[in-house]
């Protein structure tokens, strides 16, 4: 028999806010995190915002030296993960430690240690590239950084599924709980991109909207909309079996009870044009669940301000749920903090939980009107409601689909 998997501990390092409980405030004001790009100079750039982390200060959450040891994505998810465990109440030298698991996702790895490194070699020669340039650049070692920081000595992944990342980390977490693997998952997606090639990048790819005026520039769902806004940041959940949540007295945040995945296998950069990968992603998620689709009363989307995206998953959710699809409530949290790649899906999980455990539904901030075929509800304004399951999905370049369902839990 599957095991029941539960939320007991969440961090969040974000644009809006260095603990889950600041994000969460500023997620139910509205407050956006959008600004001009303090890391470089965006003169001749055609994107010149973007969501910063503000205020982050690594000392906070880990010596010095270990800092050192780690670039900027990896520090936000020690800092992530330092929150989580903490609100977890875990003591590790009580925990069976090689029970304990580690599933953080990220995107890219340190764009930042690749241009610094790069530039050494052409300017200084080979032998001037930093010594710890490789295991500080690549994808995976936040997952090790987190995993070393607190005795993590359980299975230990990295996802790398672009934007699906996050979702896709804390759904294997899950998985690796149900099936037994594992009793404790520290799980979540961490990203730090926002550097020269990140934005010249994605802007170069259209990708990115060239508005400057902060309070418009990500604006899901909005005919209006022209890209997505970059963000950065982190977020880590204590993923849990429940019989060993309740055995320790643990505060259970909420039941994960569906996770499904699909490939596009369309286009390395769009969505495939009818829906069809997205919704079965949520299905598959529902069908997890071993719930109806009627049962679907909130669905917190990708939703990034792209033309492509926005549309496309609409589409999606009217095949996956016909004639339901009107009566569901859709937002995005990107709205507020931007798009933050590998870290998205994981940001937009601890919103989800916290949705559920307050019944309230953000709205889509900047959201003003919509064009004929983006005709569902989309959350112009925040709303009080008492909802039972939220579905949270990302869609990754490479048709990466990736659907997690929660449920508020209710102890039996």
């Amino acid at each position: 028999m599957k095991k029941r998997v539960v939320v007991t501990g969440m961090g969040a390092i974000t644009p809006i806010g260095n603990s889950v409980e600041e994000f969460w405030a500023g997620v139910k004001a509205g407050k956006i995190g959008f600004d001009k790009i303090s890391y470089f100079d965006v003169t001749d750039y055609k994107c010149k915002l973007a969501a910063e982390v503000k205020n982050f200060e690594p000392a906070n959450y880990m010596d010095k030296k270990a800092a050192r040891r780690m670039e900027q994505f990896s520090q936000y998810a020690v800092a992530a993960a330092k929150e989580a465990i903490e609100d977890a109440g875990l003591d590790m030298e009580k925990e069976d430690a090689y029970r304990a698991g580690c599933a953080v996702g990220n995107g890219i790895g340190s764009l930042q240690a690749m241009e610094r490194e790069y530039t050494r070699l052409v300017e200084k020669g080979p032998s001037k590239v930093a010594p710890l340039f490789v295991p500080m650049v690549i994808s995976n070692i936040a997952a090790g950084n987190v995993s070393i920081a607190y005795n993590l000595k359980g299975k230990s992944i990295n996802v790398v599924s672009a934007c699906a990342t996050g979702t896709n980390s804390i759904g294997e977490a899950y998985r690796t709980i149900q099936y037994g693997d594992a009793d404790i998952m520290v799980a979540g997606g961490t990203e730090a991109s926002i550097t020269p090639l990140g934005i010249a990048g994605f802007a170069s790819l259209t990708a990115l909207s060239p508005c400057e005026d902060p309070t418009h520039c990500s604006i899901p769902f909005d005919k209006d909309r022209s890209g997505f806004v970059m963000g950065e940041g982190s977020a880590i959940v204590v993923l849990e079996e429940l019989e060993h949540a309740k055995a320790r007295g643990a505060k259970i945040y909420a039941e994960v009870v569906g996770y499904g995945c699909s490939s596009d296998a369309y286009h390395i950069t769009s969505p495939a044009e009818d829906g069809a990968g997205a919704a079965r992603a949520m299905l598959n998620a529902v069908n997890d669940a071993g719930i109806s689709p009627d049962d679907i009363t909130y669905i917190n989307a990708h939703g990034t301000s792209t033309h492509h995206n926005d549309l496309f998953e609409t589409r999606a959710i009217k095949l996956a749920f016909g004639e339901h699809a009107k009566d569901i409530k859709i937002n995005s949290t990107k709205s507020m903090v931007g798009h933050l790649l590998g870290a998205a899906g994981a940001v937009e999980f601890v919103t989800c939980v916290k949705e559920l455990e307050e019944g309230f539904i953000h709205k889509t901030v900047g959201l003003r009107e919509s064009e004929e075929e983006l005709d569902l509800d989309y959350c112009k304004e925040s709303c009080s409601k008492d909802i039972t399951y939220a579905l949270s999905n990302s869609l990754g370049f490479g048709g990466h689909n990736a659907s997690i369902l929660i449920k508020k839990y209710i102890e039996a």
